[in-house]
């Protein structure tokens, strides 16, 4: 932080903290973020690389992220670290840093997905080298526990990173035409529907919460990677931004606890929009003791979300789905939770 702004902000503080907007001191103090910076586009024949940041796969999980990328067109590289396996790690921290940089050192590379999320990718967030990061941008990819690694390095670097598809996904007609829109054939500016085709279990349809439209940066991912980056110097500013949030596996009891934290944390105070996707699994289990008496999964969000006064829309096609969008995480870009799309303002790649 410039030395200057910062003894102002003491002197404000001293002065006249009751007056003193928390959200702008936080924004000078935690939340200074270095210039956006655009990665390469991709193109056919580009080599991708494969790596387990996270939680540990198999050879058959490798093979299938293998054979997906390389019928999109893609040869593939990776090194043995990818196949290491430390408890529910893919090796130890050491070994998962040095396999994510060695890729964005190798000039060879054009972009990394990671074969899968789990559980790790916060911990190596402290160990990443973010000046070569920022000196090598290239196109990093994943989803689910790979929240951590888009929020660390656009945090840290300014990096647009991206929310889809991890090797291990089904790269069907929906999903790979939304991948190549965004990282090989990128338009100025372009209009997003969701799937029609019915692949995903989605019981509350696509649902307006909040109608309107918000502009601004796309940041966000997992609900509980997002929670759990609070107060650590890899969360990011939500101010002015469009807050896109997925989740798998969580019973809304807990799904309220999380969105909870994030209204009493102020994250929503600001922001452009919410834009969720379909969250999976994330009904009352059925032996579960508050069956009988538990809110579901909708009546939490409009419960949380219903007083906001930014469109929220619930039930877009991202998250633990067969059909994704690609979201850039640090682009421009609109959201209408009326008509229950998004539009690109810019290209994410050059």
């Amino acid at each position: 932080m410039n030395r200057k702004k910062f003894i102002t902000s003491l002197s404000v503080a001293s002065v006249g903290a009751t007056v003193l907007n928390p959200l702008s001191f936080a924004k000078t103090s935690l939340f200074d973020e270095p210039p956006v910076i655009k990665p390469h586009k991709l193109k056919s024949g580009d080599k991708l690389a494969i790596v387990a940041p996270g939680s540990y796969i198999s050879e058959e999980e490798l093979q299938d992220s293998i054979k997906n990328l390389n019928q999109l067109g893609f040869e593939t590289t990776y090194s043995e670290k990818v196949l290491l396996q430390s408890g529910y790690f893919a090796g130890s921290d050491k070994d998962r840093t040095e396999d994510l940089m060695e890729k964005f050192s190798d000039k060879n590379v054009k972009g990394i997905v990671c074969a899968r999320g789990g559980y790790g990718c916060s911990r190596i967030l402290p160990m990443l080298d973010y000046n070569v990061i920022r000196a090598n941008p290239k196109v990093l990819v994943g989803y689910s526990d790979v929240t951590a690694l888009l929020y660390g390095i656009y945090q840290k670097s300014g990096l647009i990173s991206f929310h889809g598809p991890v090797g291990t996904s089904s790269f069907n007609d929906y999903s790979v035409d939304n991948f190549k829109r965004v990282l090989m054939n990128p338009e100025q500016s372009g209009l997003f529907k969701n799937s029609e085709s019915g692949e995903d279990e989605n019981v509350y349809g696509v649902t307006s919460i909040v109608n309107g439209k918000g502009k601004g940066r796309f940041v966000g991912g997992n609900l509980s990677i997002m929670v759990s980056l609070i107060g650590t110097e890899y969360d990011v500013d939500y101010s002015g931004r469009i807050i896109f949030i997925e989740e798998v596996g969580e019973e809304p009891y807990r799904v309220d606890r999380m969105l909870t934290q994030l209204i009493q944390a102020g994250k929503f105070d600001h922001a452009a929009g919410v834009m969720m996707g379909i969250f999976r699994k994330c009904e009352v289990k059925e032996k579960s003791d508050l069956t009988a008496k538990s809110f579901n999964l909708m009546e939490v969000l409009k419960d949380r979300f219903g007083s906001l006064k930014i469109p929220v829309v619930y039930g877009m096609s991202f998250g633990h789905v067969k059909d994704k969008f690609t979201i850039p995480f640090g682009a421009l870009a609109e959201l209408d939770a009326g008509k229950q799309t998004f539009t690109l303002l810019e290209k994410a790649v050059n």
